[in-house]
């Protein structure tokens, strides 16, 4: 007699393909580091829609994103990594400003600003978010209109943000390491020697962020910023199987994420609503990126979107959106092939012979 409630097969090998996708990990950040985390990125919105500039606080708020490197370690050590992820937003965002004038010029520095940030991220084993907001700030920054006499000013209101997210951090680290109870040590990872074998992987992953940059400005899309930034994301997975998770997430996530932004601009908040749609938004990401990239990618969505397109609010949502929404599909199609690629046997095998040969 056949057992109608026995599992068949087919189902459980689906199941056991989508539970990975619907997990949430049990690294959980302090409650103090999220809030100091998402007023960091939202005070200069708060400044901005106080002093009339909303549209120009976006820019330090990108700036703010880099208290986002901060780990749970001595004071002196947040800081310094805190400082030299400032440093390297403001060169990422200098360089775009400057190359956005012709598209070729303008994918070349992409391709090897990704290198250079893939490979330090890599060698310093930077956990989570890795290299990506380094490429969110080189991508938004070339969708700003080329202006040579502009550009030093735009990249020290960048810094701006920066300086007040190191002051913000500095701060709350005193309080958690000598007045509060939630601080616990955990010490960096050891860096990764093996320099080849990172090379070798950072420069075919610039290769296909810059490459489908290039390609996103040849066919017109239209601020096709999202194109990098969605194959940077998928091929930061550690293995394919994580990138093909990663890029289940990203669609999905995206998708929901797209509709959230909808209602936001359909609405024509204030600039004060963004403000606080930006620090409840950013709270949130920092709440899920380290348990789940899907849900965390639902929030990512609306805050990139409003960092880059508040000044451009009154074009019709409708299409703005579904732009947006074709342009990361787009990127995560390209992201799963580097990824294909670079977890590839032949890749992989390719790899392992020249660090044979070196040290032979």
């Amino acid at each position: 007699m056949s057992n109608n409630n026995a599992v068949k097969p087919g189902s459980a090998g689906i199941w056991e393909v989508i539970k990975p996708l619907l997990v949430l990990s049990e690294h959980k950040r302090p409650l103090g580091f999220l809030a100091i985390s998402a007023f960091s990125v939202a005070l200069p919105a708060f400044v901005g829609a106080w002093l009339g500039e909303f549209s120009t606080a976006m820019l330090a708020c990108m700036g703010g994103l880099a208290i986002l490197y901060m780990r749970q370690t001595n004071i002196s050590r947040r800081m310094m990594t805190l400082a030299t992820c400032a440093f390297g937003f403001a060169l990422s965002f200098a360089v775009g400003v400057l190359t956005s004038f012709d598209p070729l010029v303008s994918a070349a520095t992409l391709t090897l600003n990704v290198f250079l940030a893939t490979l330090i991220c890599r060698f310093y084993a930077v956990p989570p978010p890795g290299t990506l907001f380094f490429v969110v700030v080189a991508c938004l920054a070339r969708t700003i209109p080329f202006d040579l006499p502009l550009a030093a000013e735009r990249t020290g209101i960048l810094m701006f943000g920066s300086m007040s997210a190191c002051l913000l951090a500095f701060c709350y680290s005193v309080y958690q390491i000598y007045f509060s109870k939630e601080y616990t040590h955990r010490p960096t990872e050891e860096p990764d020697h093996h320099i080849l074998a990172i090379s070798i992987e950072s420069a075919a992953i610039s290769l296909f962020v810059g490459g489908g940059y290039l390609f996103a400005l040849l066919v017109n899309l239209d601020n096709p910023y999202w194109v990098p930034i969605s194959t940077a994301a998928i091929m930061q997975g550690a293995t394919f199987r994580a990138i093909w998770h990663r890029n289940v997430h990203r669609i999905v996530g995206t998708t929901i994420g797209m509709g959230i932004a909808w209602a936001i601009f359909s609405l024509s908040p204030s600039t004060w609503t963004l403000a606080l749609l930006i620090f409840l938004l950013s709270f949130f990401i920092e709440v899920l990126i380290t348990r789940n990239y899907g849900l965390a990618v639902i929030f990512i969505t609306p805050l990139t979107v409003i960092f880059s397109d508040v000044a451009i609010a009154n074009t019709s949502t409708d299409i703005l959106i579904l732009s947006r929404l074709f342009d990361i599909i787009l990127g995560s199609f390209i992201g799963y092939i580097g990824g294909w690629v670079i977890h590839h046997r032949p890749f992989v095998d390719a790899v392992q012979k020249c660090l044979a040969k070196r040290s032979a």
